[in-house]
C-alpha cells in the first residue's frame, strides 16, 4: 500500500510540476536567457499578413533592419545596396546575456554608412528595471552625439519564458518600464525608444503614457501600421515585416533620422 501511495504522490507532483511549468511560473524564474531576436514573441502570438512587398507609407519614410545574432555576421555592404540606411542591433537581453556578434553587426552597419543604434530584450519578472537599464547602456546600448547613433531601445513584447505580462499587473509593469527609461536617460543622457506591439502594450501595460519622453517604435506586419499604443500619436519606427529579414520604416526622412541620432 505504502509503496502505491508513494507512486501516486510521486506521479502527482511530477504532473504538478509539469504544469506548473506549462504555465510559465519556474521557466520564467531559471530559465538562461539567450537571443530572443525583437519581435519574436510578437509574431509568434499575432497575425502576420504576407504582403508581396513593402507597404506604403507617406513619403519621406526611410527604410531599415533589424538584426540579432540569428543573422550572424552581416553582410552590410549587400544591405546598404538594398536601400536600408538604418539598423538596429540588439546588444543584451535581462542581465545575463550578450549578443556574441554585436560587435561586427553594430560597427559593420556603422562603417557601410548606416544609422545604427542598439537594443535589449526586457525582462521584467528577472531584475528591476534599472539593473536591466545599467547592463543594457553598460554592454552597447550607450549613445553619442556623433550624428550616427541612435538612441537605445527597450524591447517589450510577450514573454518567452513564462507568463504573457511576466506575472506583473499593468500598474507594476508600467513602474518597471519607468525604472527602466528614467535609468536609461541617466546613464545614457537620452530617452529610450520603446519597441512594442498595440495589443501586447493594451494588456500588460494599459493606460500609463510615455508618449511625452519616448520615441515609439511599433511591431505589426501588414500593410497599414493600424491602432497605436495607449497616447502615442504616431510612431517613430514601425517594423512591418519579418521577411527575408525584420524590415522597418523611420516615420521622416534621412535627416530627420539624423537629427533623432545627435539628439
Amino acid at each position: 500500500m505504502s509503496i502505491v501511495l508513494g507512486a501516486r504522490s510521486a506521479l502527482a507532483a511530477l504532473l504538478c510540476t509539469a504544469a506548473t511549468t506549462a504555465l510559465g511560473a519556474p521557466a520564467s524564474a531559471t530559465a538562461t536567457p539567450t537571443d530572443h531576436p525583437l519581435g519574436s514573441q510578437i509574431r509568434l502570438r499575432e497575425p502576420v499578413s504576407r504582403v508581396a512587398g513593402p507597404p506604403a507609407v507617406a513619403l519621406p519614410a526611410v527604410s531599415g533592419i533589424d538584426v540579432a545574432s540569428y543573422q550572424g555576421n552581416v553582410d552590410w555592404k549587400y544591405w546598404w545596396g538594398q536601400g536600408k540606411r538604418f539598423a538596429y542591433v540588439k546588444a543584451t537581453e535581462g542581465t545575463g546575456y550578450k549578443n556574441p556578434y554585436f560587435a561586427q553587426q553594430y560597427n559593420g552597419s556603422y562603417d557601410v554608412g548606416m544609422v545604427r543604434g542598439a537594443y535589449h530584450f526586457a525582462l521584467p519578472d528577472r531584475s528591476t528595471g534599472a539593473a536591466q537599464a545599467t547592463y543594457f547602456a553598460t554592454n552597447g546600448g550607450g549613445w553619442s552625439r556623433d550624428g550616427k547613433t541612435l538612441p537605445g531601445v527597450v524591447d517589450l513584447e510577450y514573454n518567452p519564458y513564462g507568463a504573457t505580462c511576466y506575472g506583473k499587473t499593468q500598474a507594476a509593469m508600467a513602474a518597471w518600464i519607468r525604472d527602466f527609461t528614467t535609468t536609461y536617460r541617466a546613464r545614457a543622457g537620452r530617452d529610450a525608444v520603446i519597441y512594442t506591439s498595440t495589443s501586447w502594450w493594451t494588456l500588460c501595460v494599459g493606460i500609463a503614457s510615455f508618449a511625452t519622453t519616448n520615441p515609439l517604435w511599433v511591431a505589426r506586419y501588414a500593410t497599414a501600421v493600424g491602432t497605436l499604443p495607449h497616447n502615442w500619436p504616431y510612431w517613430t519606427f514601425w517594423q512591418h515585416s519579418s521577411s527575408p529579414i525584420d524590415q522597418n520604416y523611420f516615420n521622416g526622412a534621412v535627416d530627420r533620422l539624423r537629427v533623432l541620432a545627435t539628439g
